[in-house]
């Protein structure tokens, strides 16, 4: 009882206290397509944004709240192309430009950071500077345009082994293409959804296929107004 019950108080925390969501939603667990929608107190901001989700669709990630209700559905794992399912904070953005006016923590990708997707890793899940000596990583200054902006997703936050790595929101590699495991859009969505994110307000992501609509309405029922979980 007493565990049940804190668990309520942690949900009501971050229910209420969550001003700013960004919803993806796909149509099954096997596309890498998704519509997003961007709210905040309850209100929808902009029009439906088209994204671009893992080449292999979509597995259980390890978020804020557990809201798999299947254990036999597919989770997320490293290596997988498979973007998370779940709620996830949004903790910083990041980009090619040195300096930023963004309302969250801003992080410029310089040639010497990389984020480290080595499982046995100390610094697994971790955006560092280059120190030589991580076996599996990549670069946060590539040679194309993906990362001239992004957005981190806190996924898998205590780096739980293999379970998923360098999850963010960023620029799409070309038109419809598919990720890693990212969720992708572009430049121009992205650049209106980073100078709309605000730290004061708490931004998460929520990314779920259709399936979870009614979970997720349970949750959240500000986003009643959603046209993509009807």
């Amino acid at each position: 009882m007493i565990k049940s019950f804190l668990i309520i108080i942690s949900f009501s925390t971050l229910l209420f206290s969550s001003q700013q969501v960004i919803l993806v939603v796909a149509d099954d667990f096997n596309t890498s397509k998704a519509k997003l929608e961007c709210f905040e107190d309850g209100k929808i901001l902009f029009k439906k944004i088209d994204v671009n989700l893992g080449k292999n669709g979509l597995g259980w990630g390890l978020g804020e709240i557990d809201i798999q209700e299947n254990s036999q559905e597919v989770k997320k794992y490293e290596g997988d192309k498979k973007a998370p399912i779940g709620i996830f904070k949004l903790t910083n953005i990041f980009g090619y430009a040195k300096k930023s006016n963004f309302k969250l923590p801003y992080l410029h990708t310089s040639k010497s950071l990389i984020c480290v997707d080595d499982s046995n890793s100390n610094f697994y899940n971790h955006i560092i500077e280059t120190d030589g000596n991580q076996k599996s990583y990549e670069h946060m200054k590539r040679s194309d345009n993906q990362y001239k902006l992004g957005i981190t997703v806190a996924h898998n936050q205590e780096g739980k082994a293999k379970r998923g790595s360098c999850i963010f929101l960023h620029v799409e590699k070309y038109a419809g293409a598919p990720t890693a495991g990212c969720t992708s859009m572009r430049y121009s969505d992205i650049q209106k959804i980073a100078k709309w994110l605000d730290k004061k307000k708490n931004p998460i992501l929520i990314q779920i296929p259709k399936s979870s609509s009614d979970r997720i309405l349970k949750l959240y029922p500000q986003l009643q107004s959603s046209q993509l979980l009807h």
